[in-house]
């Protein structure tokens, strides 16, 4: 996972046009979720659409913590191989517009 590449909360600041403390509401109420990095707060660039959260990543996240996940795990499901999926990543599958599919990958986990 940490082959992937990452916005910081500077980064998106940048990017999004927002403030920092937007960016960690948006983390907060889990539009967007963060692992941490050498102590730094790292948000995969896959997070990113068009220049805002992926719209069905909230939904997705939510799925996930309900079924138990920390926020770390999510990230690293989100970027794994899923059977259910084909062996594709969720993250790839949620991109293409299909969170039905992804959000069945999740129950199978509860």
């Amino acid at each position: 996972m940490n082959d992937l590449n990452y916005y910081t909360v500077p980064d998106l600041v940048e990017l999004l046009g927002i403030g920092p403390s937007k960016i960690h509401r948006l983390l907060e109420d889990q539009h967007l979720a963060a692992v941490k990095i050498d102590g730094v707060l790292q948000i995969p660039e896959a997070f990113i659409v068009d220049g805002s959260p992926l719209s069905s990543l909230r939904g997705t996240l939510v799925a996930l913590s309900d079924a138990g996940l920390s926020v770390e795990e999510s990230v690293e499901w989100l970027f794994t191989e899923n059977e259910q999926l084909s062996g594709r990543e969720p993250i790839a599958v949620l991109r293409s517009g299909q969170k039905s599919a992804v959000r069945r990958a999740v129950q199978v986990l509860g």
